[in-house]
């Protein structure tokens, strides 16, 4: 039997924190040959539409729709409370807004996008770009509004930048559920011990992060596009939570209400099966 897995991380600070200790052999891998690449998130949700990968992180707006060929791992979620994106502007402007105007999203399977049309369905011109290119393009007068996450969430005032909403904190008002941005999927056709292992690999790798941070500065700022150890500490701190180590009945309840609001607004389909999370054998 193969104990070879194709790997996809995103290259996003909490991700490169909490595979740290797997990327560099710090844990235990339980004799698995894992092969990693590490590509933005919107690029990753495309390259699983391919089966390019047996494991990888996804927005859960993309593990939605691909729910039939996946399953969540209980680890490496980024879920919480605060962790929204951020619905900026380029300027001070009034809504409601109009279809003359455009708003960037950071690709089009991502969670943030997912949420923008959730909440402003049919307002403006969408174009779906690279995260780092959306508050340059804002800055530039280019777009008239952008949907911006990771760094960006800690950034924004000092780009000179408007926030028309926090779209993580409307969800939370409307659903008083933590906000499941991505996780960690698993290839229905893997083996279930195989997938059993992968998942306590991970969340060796996260809980070695976690009691060992100042060690994984060197691996996040490889692949950061923020390089101060502050803000990278931030994220860390925003984004990787007792969720993150394991869903739990909390996080598996949120991933519940993505799915069946993601359905009200036939954003899925309803042949989609609910996000289903993994369990150890």
């Amino acid at each position: 039997m193969s104990r070879s897995v194709r790997l996809g991380i995103s290259t996003c600070p909490n991700d490169t924190f909490a595979f740290h200790a797997l990327m560099h052999g710090k844990v235990d891998l339980r004799g698995i040959n894992f092969q990693i690449e590490l590509l933005d998130i919107q690029t990753l949700n495309e390259r699983l539409f391919e089966s390019s990968f047996d494991v990888a992180k996804a927005s859960f707006h993309a593990a939605l729709l691909l729910g039939d060929q996946y399953v969540v791992l209980p680890s490496g979620s980024a879920l919480g409370f605060g962790v929204g994106p951020l619905l900026l502007a380029a300027e001070d402007s009034q809504r409601p807004f109009t279809r003359d105007q455009l708003t960037l999203c950071p690709g089009m399977h991502t969670t943030a996008a997912l949420l923008f049309e959730m909440f402003y369905p049919n307002t403006t011109r969408v174009d779906h770009t690279v995260f780092s290119e959306i508050m340059p393009r804002l800055r530039a007068k280019s777009a008239d509004f952008g949907v911006c996450i990771h760094e960006g969430r800690f950034t924004w005032r000092q780009e000179g930048l408007a926030l028309v909403e926090d779209l993580g904190t409307r969800w939370e008002q409307e659903t008083h559920c933590p906000l499941p941005l991505g996780g960690i999927i698993a290839s229905r056709s893997l083996e279930p011990n195989l997938i059993d292992d992968v998942q306590s690999v991970i969340q060796d790798s996260i809980r070695f992060a976690l009691a060992n941070k100042p060690e994984t500065l060197p691996t996040m700022r490889k692949y950061a596009q923020e390089f101060n150890n502050t803000i990278l500490m931030q994220h860390v701190d925003l984004y990787v939570n007792e969720w993150t180590v394991d869903l739990g009945a909390v996080g598996r309840d949120a991933l519940d209400q993505l799915y069946h609001r993601a359905m009200i607004a036939r954003i899925c389909s309803n042949s989609k099966r609910p996000l289903e999370v993994f369990s150890s054998i």
